[in-house]
């Protein structure tokens, strides 16, 4: 899609430029050109091969050129029927600030990344839990809204693997510059073997004091598959594998999950998580650590 535009908009481009250097030469040659005497019947008809000819002639073949060359583009952007290998079907959900990823044919839940394969053609069904968001990944293309109550789809693919970012590009509150989605093309056999991995994670549950509080607490917005089944907040399954924290806040390396657990209102003011100061410091250090194993 990303090419489909980028071409329409040369194009565009290329024939606006064409027109005004046309427009210009004649306006140039309007005021240098010696005057010539001409009847009144003749003025007319000069004038009037100009209205025909550059008022409704001219604009129309324009307009016409450029149909003939955009629909068809517009028509690949969409969603429509595939004959053969149909695409693969992915729900994302806006959130403020952070996205929702679902793969419905695996049962698959994730937040803030973006798996697809490459050369492979991805419908995107995209909707929104709170205010209006806007999916949109630059390098792939397309931009679309995300309201809530309502189903957007848009149909993306990338040609190659590749990692690439998104942003939501509709304002959507104080942390909008601060909802960045981590894109990430496979290639067939890879995106396989990463959808496999977190069809069915192996999770150990942590033990002790630190264990129960994870679930009386965390647990009660995050959902840890097996673990516990919150819907409210990020699915953390596989927390430990992603590459940044809070919507591209943070780097994902190591210390970071403790350091956004401790800080997290500092670092991302007016996110939904409640401050942790009457977590035991040792039980939040056990948490942090045992989010960081999660990387089916």
């Amino acid at each position: 899609m990303a090419r489909e535009v980028a071409l329409l908009w040369w194009v565009m481009c290329g024939f606006a430029t064409l027109v005004l250097v046309v427009v210009s030469a004649l306006w140039i040659y309007a005021m240098r050109r010696t005057p010539r005497d001409t009847t009144p019947e003749q003025a007319a008809r000069i004038n009037r091969r100009w209205i025909i000819g550059g008022g409704i002639i001219l604009p129309t073949v324009s307009i016409v050129l450029l149909l003939i060359f955009g629909i068809p583009i517009g028509h690949r952007m969409l969603p429509l029927p595939l004959i053969g290998e149909q695409p693969l079907r992915i729900e994302i959900i806006g959130h403020q600030w952070w996205w929702e990823v679902r793969y419905p044919d695996s049962g698959v839940v994730t937040a803030n990344q973006l798996h697809i394969p490459a050369g492979r053609p991805v419908d995107l069904r995209v909707s929104s839990a709170d205010v209006i968001h806007s999916f949109w990944v630059p390098r792939l293309g397309g931009k679309i809204d995300m309201i809530p109550g309502r189903h957007n789809e848009i149909r993306l693919q990338a040609d190659e693997p590749g990692m690439h970012r998104g942003q939501c590009s509709e304002f959507c509150g104080t942390q909008h510059s601060h909802m960045i989605l981590h894109v990430e093309a496979h290639a067939e056999a890879d995106f396989a073997a990463w959808l496999a991995a977190r069809q069915a994670p192996q999770i150990e549950a942590l033990a002790g004091p630190a264990g129960t509080t994870f679930v009386e607490r965390c647990g009660a917005c995050h959902r840890v598959a097996g673990i516990s089944e919150g819907q409210r907040a990020p699915d953390l399954t596989d927390l430990g594998s992603r590459p940044t924290l809070g919507s591209g806040v943070l780097v994902n390396d190591r210390g970071a999950i403790l350091k956004w657990l401790r800080n997290h209102q500092k670092l991302k003011p007016g996110n939904a998580m409640p401050l942790h100061d009457d977590i035991d410091p040792e039980h939040l250090d056990a948490i942090a650590s045992w989010l960081e194993t999660l990387a089916p």
